[in-house]
């Protein structure tokens, strides 16, 4: 198997991953907490995130890894004797990983990969393609009947998004590639197939169109 890109400083990408064996990788509700709080950790310093779905066997990210400049500035709390060396984002993913597993293994008595290898991600080029990647990756628990409408899925992007509260996410630049809140909830009333974006979920594609619902 090719191994992939590293992770390139400063561009857009789909970032995503399953279960060994599509085995659930979030058992229960503090699962995802936790999971949320090691991403803080290990991503935050190294990434800006656009949108986001856990679900229970897999995930979705939209992600912009930050240049050096951005990881030095983000870092304001290094001491001033220390020399800033910048992390490497594919590495902290895998950190990310690694340390969510030993949780897991750890509190259900599990042993082996709890994640498939390597992880996913596809590079984002065009503004059309970021657009459409929020709404898919929204939409998931629905297209998966984890909920019958993906709005009230609690392990996603989608409602801090539309929120005026203080958020992690870089809000305000998903908003305005929709033109506003009301250009982004009028394209998530679409439904967004993997073919319209087959090449940003080469695993994960399932030709339903564009439609409506």
């Amino acid at each position: 198997m090719t191994s992939p890109a590293p992770l390139q400083y400063g561009q857009y990408y789909h970032i995503y991953n399953r279960g060994n064996n599509r085995e659930n990788i979030f058992i229960e509700e503090c699962n995802y907490r936790y999971f949320l709080k090691l991403y803080a950790k290990y991503i935050e310093p190294v990434a800006d995130t656009y949108a986001y779905c856990l679900l229970r066997n897999h995930f979705h990210f939209l992600i912009r890894i930050k240049t050096v400049e951005e990881q030095e500035k983000t870092q304001k709390t290094l001491r001033v004797s220390e020399t800033f060396k910048p992390k490497n984002p594919s590495q902290q993913f895998g950190n990310l990983f690694n340390a969510y597993a030993k949780a897991i293994n750890k509190a259900y008595h599990r042993t082996g990969s709890l994640f498939e290898h390597p992880f996913g991600r596809v590079l984002i080029t065009t503004n059309t393609h970021l657009v459409w990647l929020v709404v898919y990756i929204h939409q998931n628990p629905q297209k998966h009947g984890l909920v019958d409408d993906f709005r009230l899925w609690p392990y996603s992007s989608y409602r801090a998004l539309i929120s005026t509260k203080p958020t992690r996410l870089k809000r305000d630049d998903v908003l305005a590639w929709f033109e506003g809140l009301d250009g982004f909830q009028a394209a998530h009333r679409w439904e967004i197939s993997e073919y319209q974006i087959a090449s940003l979920v080469p695993d994960d594609t399932d030709p339903k169109g564009f439609k409506n619902p």
